[in-house]
């Protein structure tokens, strides 16, 4: 993986659950449970108004879960269809580094739906 400190990764269909597709470990060794968390998690933060923006048109980028030997990032990809895809990366707390995970996140999802 190209991101240091990554313990495992996932494309995830939110509106399903489904994993796209995996790399890496998952938490619990189940990319299919982690795949369903992670959709609940996305479909939670975008269902209430709670967390949107008041600029107008303003997108879901980016979910952060911290604990304590990790962190678990979560980058919306917004394509010019669907968009119904979050990319996943968990990273070690230790061993990675939280500002350039998200950095290389960013550009992984930049790239992944280019056209």
């Amino acid at each position: 993986m190209a991101i240091p400190g990554a313990v495992g990764a996932s494309i995830v269909d939110y509106t399903t659950g489904f994993p796209v597709a995996t790399t890496g470990a998952a938490p619990n060794a189940d990319h299919e449970a982690a795949a369903a968390g992670t959709a609940d998690v996305v479909q939670a933060a975008t269902s209430r108004s709670l967390y949107l923006s008041a600029l107008p048109h303003d997108l879901l980028e980016d979910l952060i879960i911290t604990t304590a030997g990790g962190y678990h990032l979560l980058r919306m990809l917004h394509t010019d269809f669907d968009s119904r895809l979050v990319l996943y990366v968990w990273l070690d707390r230790v061993q990675g580094n939280l500002a350039v995970a998200r950095r290389r996140m960013q550009k992984l999802a930049d790239e992944l739906v280019a056209p």
